[in-house]
Parts: structure tokens; sequence; C-alpha cells
């Protein structure tokens, strides 16, 4: 799992945040799958934002923690960005990405077989990255913005062959079963700040997060922050969403790798 330490224009991610909200709706084209429409998030100018955080979920989708967290963030009122593994898309856990983006979440790209992808060739990164944009495209229709790298392992060939900025974030450990609710839950609001990346992991089984997302998510809610996609999140901050920079996100404002 991925340790704690989609590609648009920023124009086309301005105008998405800046829209008025739509109606969720699902359309079928005949002999096309089915597509699924987001509720477009219709918001303020940047400079109208208050405290602004972004909740991140990685090594989804499945059929059990990722609905859990949907479901929290539906009673709250939130959304948040989920970054997939191609290999954990089928039938039944598609279920989950589409209504996650009918939620409004954003979902994002973490390779195909959650590999050490700084030991690949161009060509096996490319493999991973298209086999999971594929599988996201087909669900949602809107190919990924973001790419966070598993394990956060990096080199130079993996940023000239991606066209994705990276995202990485600020985590809990929450990977480990020994690291319990509480913990998560202490690390994550001692880490929570104005334009944070927030990294979680919605695997399969991981109760543990879902029970600490229930006391961070009011608590947040309460010190005033609004709860955003990591589009939303650029946005917010007025930063413009490039590829073509050597830098791992953890913040909007982020000028160094790390």
């Amino acid at each position: 799992m991925t340790g704690c330490s989609s590609s648009e224009s920023s124009q086309g991610s301005e105008s998405a945040v800046s829209s008025e909200v739509s109606q969720t709706q699902t359309t079928t084209v005949e002999n096309e799958p089915e597509k699924v429409t987001s509720v477009s998030i219709g918001h303020k100018d940047p400079e109208d934002y208050g405290k602004v955080i972004a909740l991140t979920f990685d090594d989804g989708p499945n059929t059990s923690t990722t609905g859990e967290v949907l479901d929290l963030f539906e009673r709250y009122g939130v959304r948040g960005t989920f970054f997939l593994i191609g290999d954990n898309i089928n039938e039944q856990s598609a279920e989950n990405v589409k209504r996650a983006y009918q939620m409004g979440c954003e979902i994002a790209n973490h390779s195909k077989t959650h590999s050490y992808m700084n030991k690949m060739t161009p060509e096996e990164i490319k493999a991973e990255i298209d086999f999971t944009s594929d599988k996201i495209e087909e669900i949602t229709g809107v190919r990924p913005t973001f790419f966070r790298p598993p394990y956060i392992a990096v080199n130079q060939t993996m940023f000239d062959t991606i066209d994705m900025p990276f995202i990485n974030g600020y985590g809990c450990t929450d990977y480990d079963a020994k690291v319990d609710a509480q913990a998560r839950y202490e690390k994550t609001m001692a880490q929570a700040k104005d334009g944070a990346i927030i990294l979680f992991h919605d695997a399969q089984g991981n109760f543990q997060t879902v029970q600490a997302l229930e006391m961070i998510i009011p608590d947040l809610l309460e010190q005033g922050y609004e709860l955003v996609t990591v589009s939303e999140l650029f946005y917010a901050k007025g930063i413009e969403i490039r590829p073509d920079t050597d830098i791992i996100y953890s913040y909007p404002e982020q000028t160094t790798m790390y």
C-alpha cells in the first residue's frame, strides 16, 4: 500500500467548479456503455473561498470500505478524491465509482497493479497509466486529471512519461492495522491546515479509517473547513493545474518536489 510521509487545462478545471450545480443524471447511448454524469459543483470565485482541505483515498475501489466512506460523505454533504487501482475495478466495485462520481467526488489514477513504477520502462509505465485511465473513462466518461504514485516512489522517467500532476498528501499511516482509529484521527487533525491534501486508504476492510473519519469529518467542518476535491482545491487556491512539473503535491502552492 502507499506510504504516508484528471488531465485538463486550468481553464477547464475552473469552468467545472464555477458552473451551476446540475442535476445528477445517468444517460444511455445506443451501442455504448452507460455513462454517469457527475454533479457539477457550483461555487464562487477563488478569492471567496474560506479554509479548504481535500480528503483523498488510495487503493480502492471495493464493495465495502469505499461504500462506507461514501456513506459518511453523503451524511455530511462533503466530497473527496479517490485514487483507483485499475486491477481493483470490476463490475461490482465500479458501482461505488459511479456513486462517488455522481456525488461530485473526483476519480483519479493510482496505477494498474500498485507496483514500484520507478523500476519500470517508459512502455510499462504508460501501460499502467492507460489501463486505469481507460477503466475510469469507461465508467465516468472523463479521463482522470491526477496521479498518485504507488509508495510515493518516483523517478525522472515517470515524470517524463506520465502526463498528469503527481499527488502526495499528509498521511496517518492508516495502511497499518496496528494504528488504531483514535491515532489516525489525532494525526490527521494535527496535520490539518488550509490547502492540505490528506492521504487515507479505502482498501478492502480498512474499517479503522472509516471509524476515524466519523470523528475527523465533523471536527473539520466544526473548524470551518470546506471539504473539496483535489481539482477544486487547486481552483480555490488560484493555482493552475499543470502536468509538466516535477512536483508531488501535498498542497497546491508547493514549488519543491516534496
